[in-house]
Parts: C-alpha cells; sequence; structure tokens
C-alpha cells in the first residue's frame, strides 16, 4: 500500500455530524469508503439506533458485532458495527466486573435500560468507549487492528456534548472504572488522532448549526475537523448572466429567440410558454446560486477545510457512495 499525503495525516477517528436531512450519514459511508481506498482496512460505527449504515449500502439491519460490509476502491476494506448501548453495557460489566451472568439478568428486568435513561452521560460513555476501543486495539502482532475509524455520530446539535465524556460523567463517578473508562475515552476523542467532521448544506440553518458546532468544539477543546458542503449543485451559466437574471430577470422573448435559434421553438408570434418557463427557472436557479455564495463566505469564518460534493442525479445509492467517495479523496480528504 502506497503513502497518500492527505489533509488528516496521522488522524484515526473520523467523527462526522451534522444537522439532520444534510446527508450525513452517507457521508459517513463515502468517507469510510475513502479511507479504505488502497487496501486499507476501516471500521464504520453507528451510534444512534437507526440503523442507517445499512440502509445506505442496502444491507440487512446490523447486529452487534463487526462484519464486512463493502470493498473500497482499489482494494481495502470497510466493515461496520451498529452499537447497541445495551449490549455495550452488558461487555462493559463483564469487562471491568467480571459479572456476564449478572449483567445478562440485569438486562432482563430492565435495569440497563434504566441505568443508562437516568444517566444518558453512560449512554455517551459506553457508545464512545466502544470506538475509541477500535481505535486503540492491536492485532497479536502489535499492528492497528483498523487503519481508520469513522464514527456516525449524533447530529452537531448534541456533539460536543457527546464527546465530552469526561465531563458527562464527573456527576457519575469520580473513581473507579467508569471513571477510568471516561478518561481512556477522552485521551482518544481530544487527541491529535481524532477530527470531528461536519456534514452541511448550503442553506442558512445547517450552515449556521456547523458554525455553531464549530465554535462549541473549539471551546470545549475538542478537535475540529473539515467541513462537508453536500449536494452542491453546479452553476450551470456564466456568472454575469447568473447575476443579470437574478436582479432583473431574464427577457422572456430574447430567450424564445434564442430557443427558435436552435430549433426548440416554432417561429410564432411572442414568447412561447417554454420562454417563459425558462425565465421563471432562470431567475429561481440564480436567486439560489446568490444565496449558495452567501453560504460559502459564511462557512469560510469557520477556518476550516471545506470539501464539496456534488447532488447526486439518482440519489444516495450504493453507485453514488462510490462516486462520493471519489470527490472526496480527489479534494484531499482522504
Amino acid at each position: 500500500m502506497s503513502a497518500r499525503d492527505t489533509d488528516w495525516d496521522g488522524v484515526r477517528l473520523h467523527v462526522v455530524t451534522g444537522k439532520g436531512g444534510t446527508g450525513k450519514t452517507t457521508v459517513a459511508a463515502a468517507l469510510a469508503l475513502a479511507l479504505a481506498a488502497g487496501g486499507r482496512k476501516v471500521l464504520l460505527v453507528e451510534v444512534e439506533g437507526r440503523q442507517g449504515i445499512a440502509q445506505v449500502f442496502d444491507i440487512p439491519p446490523l447486529p452487534y458485532e463487526e462484519r464486512k460490509i463493502a470493498v473500497a476502491p482499489g482494494g481495502g476494506d470497510v466493515h461496520a458495527l451498529a452499537i447497541d448501548p445495551e449490549e455495550a453495557m452488558l461487555e462493559y460489566v463483564e469487562m471491568f466486573y467480571g459479572m456476564k451472568r449478572a449483567g445478562k439478568a440485569l438486562s432482563k428486568i430492565g435495569l440497563v435500560d434504566f441505568a443508562t435513561t437516568i444517566a444518558p452521560g453512560l449512554r455517551d460513555v459506553l457508545v464512545t468507549g466502544k470506538t475509541s476501543e477500535a481505535v486503540r486495539r492491536r492485532d497479536r502482532n502489535g499492528r492497528r487492528v483498523y487503519d481508520a475509524v469513522v464514527m456516525d455520530a449524533p447530529p452537531t446539535g448534541r456533539i460536543t456534548r457527546f464527546l465530552n465524556v469526561t465531563s458527562e460523567v464527573a456527576g457519575l463517578a469520580r473513581i473507579g472504572p467508569v471513571r477510568n473508562h471516561a478518561d481512556m475515552v477522552r485521551g482518544v476523542v481530544a487527541s491529535p488522532e481524532t477530527a470531528v467532521h461536519f456534514v452541511t448544506l448550503l442553506e442558512e440553518m445547517p450552515v449556521q448549526e456547523t458554525l455553531d458546532g464549530v465554535a462549541n468544539l473549539r471551546e470545549a477543546g475538542l478537535p475540529v475537523g473539515g467541513i462537508f458542503i453536500n449536494m452542491v449543485r453546479p452553476e450551470l451559466l456564466p456568472r454575469a448572466a447568473l447575476d443579470a437574471a437574478a436582479n432583473e430577470g431574464l427577457d422572456p422573448a430574447d430567450l424564445a429567440l434564442g430557443l427558435k435559434a436552435v430549433g426548440l421553438a416554432e417561429a410564432t408570434p411572442g414568447a412561447p410558454p417554454i420562454a417563459e418557463a425558462l425565465s421563471r427557472e432562470v431567475a429561481e436557479h440564480a436567486r439560489r446560486t446568490r444565496l449558495e455564495r452567501r453560504e460559502r463566505r459564511s462557512l469560510a469564518a469557520a477556518k476550516a477545510p471545506r470539501y464539496e460534493l456534488p447532488l447526486l442525479a439518482d440519489g444516495a445509492d450504493l453507485a453514488g457512495l462510490y462516486e462520493l467517495a471519489t470527490a472526496i479523496r480527489e479534494q484531499g480528504a482522504a
């Protein structure tokens, strides 16, 4: 496997967050494919229990175990894990207290759900702890099991609290295995080996959430990664034409002449309906383009690397994931 310089050399945990509806899970899946390309082994982790990874890759629901789900471009494997907080807690009880049977008994009477409900910080420690363990894991020869781990994390509004596990468990345990576990997680999450990436659209609300999320992470001392601008539409006309359309609109009569010249409209008096409809479409496209330019300028204030991913004409199917993975690699994000 040949070395390749990227913007995130040395990063082994890629946390992907974003406002709902921005395509966060799709971008996380594409990033995993991009990181695995060329013969690497990557683990894609889901922590919200939505089975989003299974839906994106069009496979059956994932159990609580690591399994191979895709082959990356040029070789390389993507494995996936859907973390179930209850299973993670049973694993935790067995690992630190040697109480496998007792843990199963607690699960049967509902105490596991009760514990994670009254102490939501504990739930976050369990799922981030499982991910951090995968980042640190080595085989019997001392080699890393995974070259990188990608976490499909909670939405932007919750990401700082989710990752700031030491603060979250401060009221639960000051010493002992729970606190030690949280400190281990913090040691991974807050290290240079981690980057928290944001997924956004060129729309006001997602952009503002992204800027707020970046500021909150930096205030908490957590590592900000890149900003993935998803579903980007191309500018279909020269900038001068778009600016003119946004300001005054395009004269349907002028459009009609152009349509007639290329044989798309009959030589009839006045502007045909197709020219009027086209004028409205161009004006709408121009206004949206102007909005998107403004949102790009807003994102620049975050002072983080930005990557643009195209709007997929056929939707986010498996072929689309590979297209996005290629775009990610071409821009140096993986």
